[in-house]
């Protein structure tokens, strides 16, 4: 296969930055998959001296190894690695010939300790926004770490895989041929589920905080910059960096950013927080907030930590629909995400929940490659734009039903139907659908905080024009806040003014 002229002017750009000489170690038969991936790696190793082709016989085929010479680096791609995963390729040839991955020191350490052997295999699609954030995290454990090796196994070429392995929802990882996890991972949340929590005990000498921030998407990471920039003691208690915004394909309402993806913004964003003194702590989560003379946050592990003034940024998630079945097939034909998963479902009829914008939008997106898409509204009308709307009703293969109640998602080791209510004429309706996609709002991450501070009914936190929440020195932003709009910016904007409002409370108190 021929890469067009714009990949090949980046690519020449990086394979210019290659330290040592590289081994691309391809194993292919005569099919047309195994052809087209031989004829990518011809042309990558055409392209540099430092490059060097062999044959040779890996585990799948056809696959690509990326080694070093004489030593092999545990890295292997099953699959072309375009489209999302292009940017997986390229680091994976930056840090094989021996440039250093740009993540903390503590987390090379944590992965050079682990003595375990694991052999990851990671199923992808290439559509996937989420997969190159494990994919890339694997092939950075692999090059540190000689007990460690990681496939990344393109769904499209493997496809009798996918079906044996009963794969449906991307990215999926096996580690020493056993599920590890489905859905998107950052590379401290994978340690994390190898080496366990962080311990207590690492954060018993931590000095208390002038601002400690809970929680790192948008909002998180505006108060922390604007925190830090007032010179006070800043810190950051986060689960993971980004929140809903690794979630999200396409940003284009970010003023002075005509277009962006969301693990890019959310890399710029973490990127820019590190450019302060603020003690980021990741892979910890807040189980309780209380006002004494500070504010004592407390967190899961049993640590307790002390600042004059906190700024809860939690942000929301995905809401259920909380019917039976749900839960128990999820990653197993429920899905949340049509760009990362919607690949798996084509050519089969799929379900979704939510007639708002992003439910027509997922609705409209899995039009063009499932059999037919059944769009289940609860309202008599869709809450989407008009736009969506009109160009919803002009594609031949969707169904869309109003006022209809979700009563119950069926299968038995997957998806096989849903179940409906329709709510005039109270008649049960079941139909047939091997995937069902859910897209019905957002509910705040604020259930730590019962009793603890004034929220509303919908659980948002109540706050103020300064951010200033019902608890003297707490101060909160973001889509956890009863704020009109939940929009990257207007979080960014929101976190600014908890800083500076906690910033305020501290030189007046």
């Amino acid at each position: 296969m021929a890469l067009d002229q714009g990949i090949k002017e980046q690519l020449a750009g990086y394979l210019e930055l290659l330290e040592q000489n590289i081994v691309l170690r391809v194993s292919v038969a005569t099919d047309e998959s195994s052809q087209k991936l031989l004829e990518f790696v011809e042309e990558i190793a055409a392209m540099s001296p430092k490059i060097r082709l062999e044959h040779g016989s890996l585990a799948k085929t056809p696959s690509f190894s990326v080694e070093r010479e004489n030593e092999d680096c545990g890295i292997v791609f099953a699959g072309i690695p375009l489209g999302e995963e292009f940017t997986s390729f390229i680091l994976a040839l930056l840090q094989v010939s021996g440039r250093a991955p740009k993540i903390d020191d503590k987390v090379v350490t944590k992965i050079k300790n682990i003595s375990q052997s694991l052999q990851f295999e990671s199923y992808i699609s290439l559509t996937c926004h989420n997969c190159p954030d494990v994919v890339q995290a694997l092939n950075i454990m692999s090059v540190l770490n000689p007990n460690i090796s990681h496939t990344m196994i393109e769904g499209g070429s493997f496809k009798d895989e996918i079906e044996a392995r009963n794969i449906m929802a991307v990215p999926t990882v096996f580690v020493n041929g056993e599920l590890f996890g489905s859905g998107r991972m950052t590379i401290d949340e994978i340690i994390e589920k190898i080496v366990g929590a962080a311990d207590a005990s690492e954060f018993e000498n931590k000095d208390p905080f002038d601002v400690l921030v809970i929680g790192a998407g948008p909002a998180g990471a505006s108060a922390a910059i604007y925190a830090a920039r007032k010179g006070v003691r800043t810190g950051v208690v986060a689960d993971t960096f980004g929140g809903q915004v690794l979630e999200t394909l396409s940003i284009e309402n970010v003023i002075g950013t005509k277009y962006t993806e969301g693990p890019k913004l959310v890399a710029q964003i973490e990127e820019h927080v590190h450019e302060y003194n603020v003690d980021v702590m990741k892979q910890v989560r807040a189980k309780s907030i209380e006002k004494k003379e500070n504010v004592e946050v407390t967190l899961e592990n049993g640590a307790v930590l002390t600042t004059k003034t906190a700024i809860i940024s939690t942000g929301a998630r995905w809401r259920n629909v909380g019917v039976p079945g749900e839960q128990e097939f999820k990653n197993k034909g429920v899905a949340y995400c049509p760009h990362c998963d919607g690949p798996l479902f084509e050519g089969k009829n799929v379900a979704v929940i939510g007639g708002g914008n992003s439910g027509i939008e997922a609705a409209i997106d899995l039009a063009g490659t499932t059999k037919h898409v059944t769009v289940l509204e609860f309202m008599p009308e869709l809450k989407a734009d008009q736009v969506l709307q009109e160009r919803l009703y002009s594609l031949p293969n969707v169904t869309v039903l109003k006022n209809v109640q979700t009563k119950e998602i069926t299968g038995q080791d997957k998806v096989n139907g849903i179940t409906y209510v329709n709510r005039d004429t109270a008649e049960e309706v079941h139909i047939d659908v091997e995937g069902v996609f859910i897209l019905i709002g957002l509910v705040p991450n604020t259930e730590f905080l019962e009793g603890t501070l004034e929220r509303n009914k919908m659980g948002e936190i109540l706050i103020n024009k300064h951010g200033e929440t019902s608890v003297p020195g707490v101060f909160a932003a973001g889509d956890c806040t009863d704020s009109a709009y939940k929009q990257i910016i207007i979080s960014m904007g929101s976190g600014a003014t908890a800083a500076l409002g906690a910033f305020d409370y501290m030189i007046r108190n």
